[in-house]
């Protein structure tokens, strides 16, 4: 990301005077899809590519200016009119503003630009980066620093859930404030405790390519999910009283089937994708500990296998590229993120790297008239100022 060029942007469309500019990254997870909101366990890292904004009080009492560069967009809102802006992404900046006031911080009227290159829909977390970045601005701003970064991480995610539609879980905004250059992080999205991994595969290379189909996860398909899972919780704590069910990392395997007649197949199937990746995710951390990267590629086929048949949310086209993953010997690929379009995340042996991505993008243009975009992953720092 260019500094220049962003503060170029501020000054152009502002008064004319600098601020402070914040970074933020998007992430990638190896593992542990849709475990974040069942109370399950989640294996993501930060990336190179994010959100960077700068930021400077404008002096009034709550206008908000900002601006777009990616989008050429401005919009001016008072963020306590009780409405907010209708622009999508300027919710963002309305949501975030509301959640740090809400933890104290005093929070005035403030002039924003920001850009990102962080693929757009590739299912890599561009909401999340902004919130972060977005956050941690605020706090260096206004707060003394005085919010934690567990606080700015549930103000990311309140913000999705409060003013953008979406019920997320907390992995995406965690791994964006809390990520470590070289290092993946184990998180228990249930206790909330968490471990950092180095992440060095020798002989190997993290690669995402990005199926360029744009997913859009507001509305009904990943509220569904959630919902899917919330019932057969419901339905397996009314059959066992004496236990404590608060989400799928609660319930056993046996438990699931006693219910399965009872919830249905569909529920059944994504309740059965969820236990299975919970286990999942910790044979990885177990395997990644020996060096046994081809058990994590095995696991994540098995993810890839689960989003698609059971959770159902791949597509055509990401299942087109697993298959060329498989053909081409590589150890592992799977969907990434919420699903819908986006991403696969492949673990590549060096030998194999050229060849792959080069079949990977003539088969998948033959097929579909365009290529895959290619992003090596660079496995970098959380939420901070730059200067």
């Amino acid at each position: 990301m260019d500094i220049e060029f962003v503060r170029s942007r501020f000054i152009k469309h502002f008064d004319g005077k600098t601020g402070n500019i914040y970074a933020s990254p998007g992430r990638i997870n190896l593992i542990g899809e849709h475990t974040d909101y069942n109370g399950g366990f989640v294996f993501p890292g930060a990336v190179d590519k994010g959100i960077m904004a700068e930021m400077r009080p404008n002096g009034t009492e709550s206008t908000i200016r900002a601006y777009s560069i990616d989008l050429k967009d401005r919009v001016d809102f008072d963020f306590h009119d009780g409405q907010g802006p209708r622009a999508s992404w300027a919710r963002y900046i309305y949501g975030i503003t509301l959640e740090m006031e809400k933890l104290g911080v005093p929070v005035k009227g403030f002039n924003i630009a920001f850009a990102g290159d962080v693929p757009l829909g590739a299912g890599m977390s561009s909401s999340a980066a902004m919130e972060s970045c977005f956050a941690c601005g605020l706090n260096d701003l206004f707060g003394d620093n005085k919010v934690s970064k567990w606080d700015m991480v549930l103000a990311g995610q309140a913000t999705e859930h409060n003013y953008c539609g979406v019920n997320c879980g907390i992995m995406d905004q965690f791994a964006s404030v809390f990520g470590q250059a070289g290092k993946l992080m184990r998180l228990d999205c249930r206790s909330r405790e968490f471990e950092y991994f180095p992440f060095d595969p020798k002989g190997y290379k993290l690669v995402l390519l990005n199926s360029c189909v744009k997913h859009e996860l507001a509305g009904s398909p990943y509220n569904d999910r959630r919902n899917s899972c919330e019932n057969v919780v419901k339905h397996i704590a009314a059959k066992h009283p004496e236990g404590t069910f608060e989400t799928l990392r609660d319930c056993t395997w046996e438990q699931l089937e006693e219910v399965r007649a009872e919830v249905g197949e569909e529920d059944y199937k994504r309740a059965h994708f969820v236990l299975g990746e919970k286990d999942r995710v910790l044979a990885v951390c177990d395997a990644l500990v020996a060096g046994d990267y081809e058990t994590v590629g095995k696991k994540m086929y098995e993810t890839h296998e689960g989003l698609s048949k059971e959770y159902e949310v791949s597509c055509e086209e990401l299942d087109f590229l697993n298959d060329i993953a498989k053909e081409c010997g590589v150890t592992g690929s799977r969907i990434m993120g919420g699903g819908f379009g986006g991403c696969t995340i492949n673990l590549v042996k060096d030998e194999m790297y050229e060849p792959f991505i080069k079949t990977a993008c003539q088969k998948y243009y033959e097929k579909y008239g365009k290529a895959p975009k290619v992003y090596d992953v660079v496995i970098s720092d959380g939420s901070r100022k730059i200067c």
